[in-house]
């Protein structure tokens, strides 16, 4: 019989651990039976005592592939057992990982009931440890909720005890049900988010045998990545069912349709448009949009997720205009007026409508793009400021420091050096609005920097 090396094989760590696993769900009980499996001492937590004399049989409290003889097998030499005593568990180990439930409540409200709960009764116990202890959560979150619940409640916990021994850190799980053993030892993605150096070296050491991406970053990125990633993976499902429904409608064979657009890892399968900004726009995407809308209705096929990208779209329009309009200032100066930097094509540039609406809401503007130079406009170009925004033309500047000297608001429009290097000389009575992050590392701040969405 030919074995599978990631279910039936012992793959051990490169630092054994002593680990406390808190929960034995799905996420828990896969979590306890791999760790054990990488060589290191394991101890599952739970409070319900079927699920403890289970896992001390060596049976999984789930029915997941592989799982019964990697539990049995580990039981067996003795690296994994349960128990119902969290301080003993606790006291026996160096780190804990928490796999709770976080169920919905019926208006759709995170309930954190268990993570409250094990928090307490890991706190109290930590109360009387003096020697380091790392506390990891593996269990979904949303953001904040490491901020705003699990460090308040440990805090609470600890009663007059120092944390200054404990260290915490979100780790999230991409595990899926059946496939669970496999994604655990080769993930797509291995992100966690630690307030302390110890914890975060530890969960290095944990996962470097993992043949993935790795980052390390804050707590609060790591918790929202989970819920980007799920988000993710159900906006990729309903958009391939609704291809699907259109094709059929169509008399093609969707699975083709999606297995060309697959192929493309270029631009489809790619990280290409995945960085939050300014609205699409430009000749292509607006226009086949509108095309295949009409098409699935003329048809009667229904699209709602494609009909909320025109939606969504015109959303992120308004919340850039309101952003320059909060400023305060009437004299505003753009950078960028075309659909994408290095062409001249205006056609539903959103640029161009931010500029209408400032235009028309009494802003005194001006107008700077390289690429489009009125004085050298033709053919469609031309045609389309004639019969479109004719009223545009009169901002419009061809020297970019006339136009910059002249806003008290900055808008950026377009993610160019030029345009990052004149942000470096504005004077402190400058305003900036960035709809672009023409600096990476920018972010929203008081000293007159506004992003659009970061």
């Amino acid at each position: 019989m030919l074995i599978d090396p990631i279910i039936d094989q012992e793959v051990y760590g490169a630092i054994e651990m002593r680990i406390s696993v808190f929960g034995t769900g799905y996420v828990g009980a896969v979590t306890a039976a791999c760790l054990a499996n990488d060589g290191h001492e394991v101890v599952a937590v739970d409070r319900i005592a079927s699920k403890v004399n289970a896992l001390n049989l060596g049976l999984a409290p789930i029915v997941e592939p592989g799982l019964d003889a990697m539990l049995s097998r580990n039981v067996a030499n003795g690296r994994l057992h349960a128990t119902m005593n969290a301080a003993e568990a606790l006291a026996m180990t160096d780190m804990s990982i928490v796999c709770v439930g976080t169920p919905s409540r019926p208006n759709g409200e995170l309930d954190l009931t268990h993570i409250i709960d094990v928090t307490e009764e890991i706190g109290s116990a930590l109360a009387n440890k003096n020697a380091f202890h790392s506390l990891v959560y593996r269990s979904t979150m949303l953001p904040g909720s490491m901020r705003d619940v699990v460090k308040p409640t440990l805090r609470g916990s600890l009663g007059s005890a120092t944390h200054e021994n404990i260290g915490l850190a979100y780790y999230p799980e991409f595990l899926r049900e059946s496939t669970a053993i496999a994604d655990y030892h080769a993930p797509g993605l291995m992100i966690a988010g630690a307030d302390d150096e110890r914890v975060a070296m530890q969960l290095q050491e944990l996962t470097n045998a993992l043949d993935c991406p790795k980052i390390m970053t804050d707590i609060e990125t790591a918790e929202t990545v989970k819920y980007v990633a799920n988000s993710w993976h159900a906006l990729k499902i309903g958009f391939a069912n609704e291809i699907g429904n259109f094709c059929s409608g169509s008399g093609v064979d969707g699975h083709r349709v999606m297995d060309a657009i697959c192929a493309d890892r270029r631009l489809n399968i790619s990280s290409a448009y995945m960085k939050p900004g300014m609205a699409y726009g430009g000749s292509c995407l607006p226009k086949d949009l509108r095309a295949l809308r009409w098409r699935a209705d003329a048809i009667g096929v229904h699209t709602p997720i494609l009909d909320a990208l025109h939606i969504s779209n015109q959303a992120q329009i308004e919340r850039a205009v309101e952003l320059v309009m909060q400023q305060g200032q009437r004299k505003v100066s753009m950078l960028g007026l075309s659909f994408k930097p290095g062409t001249d094509d205006l056609r539903e540039s959103p640029l161009v409508e931010v500029a209408e609406r400032l235009y028309g809401k009494g802003c005194d503007l001006r107008i700077y793009d390289k690429a489009v130079r009125y004085a050298a406009l033709n053919g469609t170009n031309l045609d389309y400021i004639r019969a479109r925004i004719p009223h545009l033309a009169a901002t419009m500047d061809d020297c970019l420091d006339t136009v910059v000297s002249h806003g008290d608001v900055l808008v950026i429009g377009h993610a160019v050096p030029e345009f990052r290097d004149q942000i470096a000389r504005l004077g402190p009575d400058k305003k900036v609005v960035d709809f672009v992050r023409v600096n990476a590392d920018a972010r929203t701040n008081a000293k007159g920097y506004v992003g659009l969405c970061w």
